[in-house]
Order: structure tokens, then C-alpha cells, then sequence
């Protein structure tokens, strides 16, 4: 029986460890057991035995005696990743032809955005083309609508593996704490957002994916021009939320120019959707009133009635990420974009709700901590960039959106009572 030896990253220059047989370990080591010896450099036997060492490492790693594998053969199979990239090395995206469908991962899975978005790219690239990953257990009727497994982003290893056994091709990271519930842990938050980001990035890279990391209104702050705010401009936010967008964004482009990732950006403004509830986003007083409404026909809103901010209803947020993970690479004038649909106040919105339904009643009870974040966002986004480059066009302004989620809800509603 032979015995084993581990050879560690110290001895060999790469993250992983390997294995060889002691006769293998002995050549390995061989000059190193001379080197160690009494003998000087200017010892006139030095040469002879320089010259034997290396002929008996060579002889005993390209033919062993023990019959086992050489260990060159290993190292050819090495692969890297952006953690142990040379400074000249460069990645290039996995191009796929016109009949052939990628194959989408999507972290966060269980998310506001992340099952809308697996439906309609299983109805574009087919269902088993699309895999929903979380750390959370799904409902059934996610479990049953198409693959889904478990993913931890704060696992390197476990994401490798997903992204190599599944030969995943595009790579949709909405992995992340929003931004009140990231104030309240800043800790964690700092870890989702910027460790975990860091992990995507890097098997992004080394696999050759086209990786879509969504922004946010979030990445804004008080100095940014608020009304509209352009595409490239100053940002410094003051959330953990807004300053690990930033830093997404920025680590993205790097990735891009310097490995040649193929990362694309959108900046979200609020998205509503009906299908979801709140995830403690500030924007989520938009959601949130229409399930009260139709749930108790009263509403206490956070923030106050003047407060204007972007939004966006989530049909169209989805499209918006289809259209620019399909869009050609020199359409794209820039890798980070804004988008944007309407731009409305609380007031505003219960507004066009009492329109629908007059008997509702909205009062304000403002959190402090939410107000002071909507005040240091952009009141209306400039979205022109996304509209010229790859065609961005929104469906839904505030009246078609307060009709839809109405209706949603309303027959959501109905049928609970039913049942």
C-alpha cells in the first residue's frame, strides 16, 4: 500500500492541495535536502550534483516507479480565478449562438424580483434553462414551477460547484439586504452585499459568465443632482445599502475592462409588484398600501406625503433586464445604466387610489431613519442613455399602475375568501 503525502499551497503555487506518493514527494524535494546540505556554492563537487538532482526530479516526476499518475498531469488541470490571476492574464464572456439558450442562475431567488424574473426567462429560454437559488426553502408553487436548489453566496465553493455542474452561462445576482433592514445590521449587510458580491465576481469571471448585479436609487446621496439624476454623476451615499451598490457597480466595470466580464447594470428605481410582499425597502410604502387597502381599507404611510421618488412597476423592471441581458455588447455605450418609468409622492399615489377606491383611508406617521434615506435619493432618474442605446421603453405610468395592482390583489383576495 502506497502511503500518501499532502502537498500544500507552501509547496506549490496554487489554492489547492494535491497528492503524491512518497517517491514523487522525494524528487519534489530533492534539491531542497542538497541545498540544506554542509556543501557551499563554492565547494567544487556543487555543479555535479546540481546537475544530478535535476536529472532525477525530472526522471522520477515523468516516469514513477510507483506506477501512480505524474503530478504534471494535475497541474495542467488547474484552474484559476481572479483570486490568483497573474497581471497580464484576461477572461472573455462564453459566446453562444443564436439557437442556443443560456443557461440562468439567479441568487436571491425568493426575493421581490427573483421569481418574476425566473418566470419569464423560462418562458423565453425554456423551464429547465433557468435554476432559482436561495438559502431559504420555497413555497410549492416555486418548488413545482421549474429547478430550484440551494445557493449561499458567502460560499465560494458551493457556488462553483452550482455554476460548473449545471454549466450555467448568465449569472442574475439579486443576493442582498435592502436598505433599512441593512441600517438596522449593518454587519450582515456588509457581508451580503460586498463579501458575497466578491465571490460572484470571481467565478463570474473565471467561468466566463454574462453577469447582470442590479443597482438602486439606493446608490445615491444628498450631493447627487436629485432632479433628474444622470447616468454619471456624483453618488456618495450614506447607507450600507447605497455605499455596497456603489461599490458593486464599480467593481463590475473594473472586472470589465481589466478580465474582460461581461457585467451589465441597471439602477432600479422602487419597484411595486403584487406578487411579493415588502422586503424593508424604503420604497416599499408603495406596495405596501395596496395591501391594506384592500386588506383593511386603511393605510399609515412611513414617509411624508411630498416625498417624490422614481418608480417602477415590476413587469417592467423585468423586461428592462431581459432587453439588456440580450442586448448586443457594442450597443452598450456603458455598463451601468438608469431606468425609470414614473416618478410620483405618497400623496400622489393615494391619490390615484381614491380614484378606484374613495373609502380608503391614508395617514402619516413618519420614520425618521426611512424619511432621511428618501431624502438623499433621486427624485426622478434621467434614463435617456438606456432608452437611446438598447431601445428602453416603460408600459406602465401611475394610473395603468394603481388599475393592475388593484385588480391583482383584488382577485387575490377573492379567491382566499372563497377558500
Amino acid at each position: 500500500m502506497q502511503h500518501w503525502t499532502e502537498i500544500t499551497p507552501a509547496k506549490r503555487h496554487n489554492s489547492r492541495s494535491h497528492r503524491i506518493c512518497p517517491k514523487q514527494e522525494a524528487a519534489y524535494n530533492y534539491p531542497e535536502r542538497l541545498s540544506s546540505s554542509n556543501l557551499t556554492t563554492t565547494d567544487p563537487i556543487m555543479p555535479v550534483i546540481r546537475t544530478l538532482s535535476k536529472v532525477a526530479k525530472q526522471t522520477l516526476l515523468s516516469t514513477p516507479g510507483c506506477g501512480c499518475q505524474p503530478l504534471t498531469v494535475a497541474v495542467r488541470n488547474i484552474s484559476f480565478s481572479p483570486r490568483q490571476v497573474t497581471s497580464d492574464a484576461s477572461f472573455h464572456s462564453v459566446s453562444f449562438s443564436e439557437t442556443d439558450h443560456p443557461k440562468v442562475l439567479i441568487t436571491g431567488g425568493l426575493g421581490q424580483l427573483g421569481v418574476g424574473l425566473a418566470k419569464l426567462l423560462r418562458k423565453r429560454f425554456g423551464k429547465n434553462n433557468v435554476i432559482l437559488s436561495d438559502i431559504r426553502k420555497p413555497p410549492s408553487s416555486v418548488f413545482h414551477s421549474g429547478p430550484f436548489i440551494y445557493s449561499d453566496i458567502l460560499d465560494y465553493k458551493n457556488l462553483r460547484e452550482i455554476v460548473v455542474n449545471n454549466r450555467i452561462t448568465w449569472l442574475v445576482h439579486y443576493s442582498a439586504l435592502l436598505s433599512a433592514v441593512g441600517e438596522a445590521n449593518v454587519a450582515l449587510a456588509r457581508s451580503v452585499n460586498i463579501t458575497g458580491l466578491h465571490n460572484i465576481l470571481d467565478i463570474a469571471a473565471e467561468h466566463g459568465l454574462r453577469l447582470f448585479v442590479p443597482s438602486t436609487i439606493g446608490a445615491f446621496g444628498p450631493t447627487s443632482p436629485r432632479n433628474p439624476t444622470p447616468d454619471l454623476c456624483v453618488q456618495r451615499p450614506r447607507t450600507i445599502y447605497g455605499v455596497s451598490k456603489v461599490h458593486a457597480e464599480l467593481m463590475g466595470e473594473y472586472y470589465h475592462h481589466r478580465y474582460g466580464l461581461d457585467f451589465r447594470c441597471l439602477r432600479y428605481p422602487g419597484i411595486i409588484s403584487a406578487d411579493s410582499m415588502p422586503g424593508g425597502g424604503t420604497t416599499d410604502y408603495a406596495v405596501q398600501i395596496f395591501h391594506d387597502a384592500i386588506k383593511s381599507g386603511k393605510f399609515e404611510c412611513n414617509l411624508r406625503p411630498d416625498t417624490r421618488l422614481p418608480m417602477m412597476y415590476i413587469d417592467d423592471c423585468l423586461r428592462a433586464t431581459l432587453e439588456v441581458m440580450e442586448a448586443p455588447a457594442d450597443t452598450l455605450s456603458m455598463r451601468t445604466y438608469n431606468i425609470n418609468a414614473m416618478s410620483f409622492t405618497p400623496q400622489e399615489l393615494g391619490q390615484e387610489l381614491h380614484k378606484q377606491m374613495p373609502e380608503v383611508e391614508i395617514t402619516y406617521d413618519v420614520d425618521h431613519v426611512r424619511q432621511a434615506i428618501a431624502d438623499s435619493w433621486p427624485m426622478n432618474f434621467d434614463d435617456s442613455n438606456a432608452r437611446k442605446d438598447w431601445g428602453w421603453k416603460h408600459d406602465y405610468d401611475l394610473p395603468e399602475l394603481v388599475q393592475t395592482m388593484l385588480n391583482y390583489l383584488s382577485a387575490d383576495s377573492r379567491m382566499a375568501q372563497a377558500n
